[in-house]
């Protein structure tokens, strides 16, 4: 992969906000003029919302490693998940608007503070916004890598224009039937459009690789957090990932859930996964034949 120059990314950017005026970044394409005000799916208008910029110690160790991620959360959301832990800023839109101008900087801000990569949270309904920063961000002289932190309900040919800018995927792989998909995150052709992206990345970035501190310098990480009652399909997706992506791929396998938004009280939602399901899944992960990964504990009150 040929990095592109910081002139490139700028470009891209550009381009990629103007698809704004007929929105067509995530795979709802709600083809509405977002530079107007005009709101979809994300419930973002033509301004990108930050609800924080900071160094994050809690990501998983190869990406907060010692000096901490710089994160950027954008608020807003092409999903609508049912049990958001972070509903206030995906779907109640806390945050204030930022320019290109003020994204940059905090980009360069979080490098002098220490922080090991750029991680943008939540980026893909504002990616314009983003790549722009970036671009004005390595002229400015940015260095540390660019990590995408993102959903994975995501388009082939907007990845495709990430190539050369983005160093690292950290991604989500949440359901592998797509009614599951519909009925808690809104997100009909799941199984299709997350796949595809898993692959498009990997094409991009391959497996992760670290420094010699242990630090993510590039390369893909997926994310699985289990739901309860086996929503999360984690069998079919192990599978998927060992023999259509690589058996040598990094897989955050997280236990975190708890009902949150309006999964409180739902039924199959509206309790913590299991230890023994969580000790299921992991026990699928392994028989995949995945080798590399990060194995959350439960918490003492996930029975």
């Amino acid at each position: 992969m040929n990095a592109k120059t910081p002139a490139e990314i700028i470009s891209i950017g550009d381009n990629l906000l103007a698809r704004l005026t007929a929105c067509d970044l995530c795979p709802h394409e709600c083809g509405i003029d977002r530079t107007i005000g005009e709101t979809g799916q994300c419930g973002v208008g033509g301004e990108a919302i930050v609800a924080s910029c900071n160094l994050h110690h809690g990501e998983e160790p190869p990406i907060s490693g010692t000096g901490g991620s710089g994160t950027i959360f954008f608020s807003g959301c092409s999903l609508c998940c049912l049990y958001c832990q972070n509903y206030p800023i995906s779907q109640q839109l806390v945050g204030s608007p930022m320019t290109i101008a003020e994204l940059a900087e905090a980009m360069l801000t979080l490098q002098k503070r220490g922080a090991h990569n750029i991680n943008l949270v939540t980026p893909d309904h504002v990616m314009g916004h983003a790549v722009a920063a970036v671009g004005r961000a390595r002229q400015a002289g940015l260095t540390i890598p660019i990590l995408s932190n993102c959903s994975g309900w995501q388009k082939l040919d907007i990845l495709r224009t990430l190539e050369g800018i983005i160093d690292i995927y950290m991604v989500d792989m949440r359901y592998a039937d797509d009614e599951i998909a519909r009925n808690c995150s809104g997100a009909a052709r799941y199984k299709e459009v997350n796949r595809a992206a898993v692959k498009e990345m990997y094409r991009q970035v391959g497996n992760l690789e670290t420094d010699d501190d242990g630090i993510a310098v590039r390369g893909l990480l997926i994310r699985h957090l289990v739901l309860p009652e086996g929503r999360s399909g984690s069998e079919d997706i192990f599978r998927f990932l060992a023999r259509e992506v690589s058996p040598q791929v990094f897989v955050s396998l997280m236990s975190q859930y708890f009902p949150a938004y309006r999964a409180v009280g739902m039924a199959g939602l509206g309790r913590r996964v299991t230890p023994a399901e969580f000790d299921k899944a992991v026990e699928m992960f392994y028989t995949a034949g995945l080798e590399n990964g990060f194995i959350q504990e439960m918490e003492p009150d996930g029975a």
